[in-house]
């Protein structure tokens, strides 16, 4: 028998399609989704579904509503924000712990399969790290950094891996900035983002690996003088 369809049921179909449009990369995260009536135009929907559907979004970690500014996308996925949750409860050290884990890998796989491509956006990664160090700048370097970091794990041509990192990208970037504010070391962090970017670059896979762990370990170190 077929149900009349409700009220409910069309907030739930309006958010699905939101959260496809976020899932598929249509709407990047960092971006500001369109303005209410823009919505209400395209999808054929009341204010209020698109009100509750955007709510529900925003209650589920996937939108974030800024008064006066409006709203944008803060996670790629539903299983980006339980791993941002999950992340967010562990301390530093766990983090970091998980990072040198996983990055290690990476490393391992990026020395065997980098192509041209991949170098060459390592390579401009490394560069706008070296400039936000020279500039003093954290928020840039942790940026720079993350972007690295990702640069590199694209270049094990592992889908999954990719997106398991760039759903925890976000998580991690708490991670990194509490790094990046270990100025002392700054320049050392350079030098070993520079062993490790040539490492993958001449395909040795023990000094990529290597890196990563001297990199982890200096940020440990950082971390309990702090």
């Amino acid at each position: 028998m077929l149900q009349k369809t409700n009220r409910t049921t069309l907030v739930e179909q309006v958010a699905l399609q939101i959260q496809t449009l976020i899932e598929s990369g249509q709407w990047a995260v960092g971006a500001r989704i369109p303005a209410e009536p823009e919505l209400v135009a395209e999808l054929g929907v009341s204010r209020n579904t698109v009100r509750e559907a955007v709510r529900a979004l925003v209650h589920a970690g996937l939108l974030a509503t800024k008064q006066g500014d409006g709203t944008y996308v803060c996670s790629a996925s539903i299983l980006g924000v339980v791993l941002q949750r999950r992340i967010k409860q562990s301390s530093l050290l766990e983090t970091l712990e998980l990072r040198d884990a996983l990055e290690q890998e990476a490393a391992r796989l990026a020395a065997i399969r980098r192509t041209q491509e991949d170098m060459d956006a390592m390579l401009l990664h490394l560069d706008t790290c070296d400039k936000a160090v020279l500039e003093g700048n954290i928020v840039s370097y942790a940026q720079a950094d993350i972007q690295l970091h990702q640069t590199i794990v694209e270049a094990t041509h592992n889908s999954l891996f990719i997106d398991l990192y760039e759903h925890m990208t976000d998580a991690l970037r708490t991670s990194v900035e509490s790094v990046a504010e270990m100025k002392t070391h700054s320049n050392f962090y350079q030098q070993i983002h520079r062993e490790l970017v040539e490492a993958i670059i001449e395909q040795d896979s023990a000094k990529a690996t290597g890196a990563v762990h001297k990199y982890i370990e200096l940020s440990r170190e950082g971390l309990h003088s702090s």
